[in-house]
């Protein structure tokens, strides 16, 4: 249950931050979210990478529908070589989750190191 609540406070807190500021508020939320709710350090790099890839990976899908895939199949065309916009909202998600899920880590073994 407390990996649920830690993934939901994640997702919201890093939306709302991101609002305001810019893309590194991601690791603000991750590592509030793994404060307030403790877990071991395995849930919680779980909980952040899963709560911010499906935050970015949706906000980034939303954003390529929108204009049609034409950033993202450019931008695919010049780093992957070839016409992929789904891969570069996969690569886009899974950096923004390795950044939420190092950040809750560290706050989990913070954490931990205090009690």
């Amino acid at each position: 249950m407390r990996f649920f609540l830690s993934l939901i406070l994640t997702v919201a807190l890093a939306y709302v931050l991101g609002m305001f500021l810019d893309w590194w508020s991601i690791a603000l939320a991750a590592f509030a979210a793994a404060l307030l709710l403790p877990q071991t350090p395995g849930k919680a790099f779980f909980s952040g990478f899963l709560g911010i890839a499906l935050l970015w990976g949706m906000m980034a899908g939303i954003m390529d529908l929108r204009n049609d895939h034409i950033l993202a199949t450019r931008m695919s065309k010049l780093i992957l070589q070839s016409a992929s916009p789904f891969a570069m909202v996969m690569i886009t998600a899974v950096l923004g989750g390795i950044v939420g899920a190092l950040s809750a880590l560290s706050a989990s073994v913070i954490r931990r190191k205090r009690a």
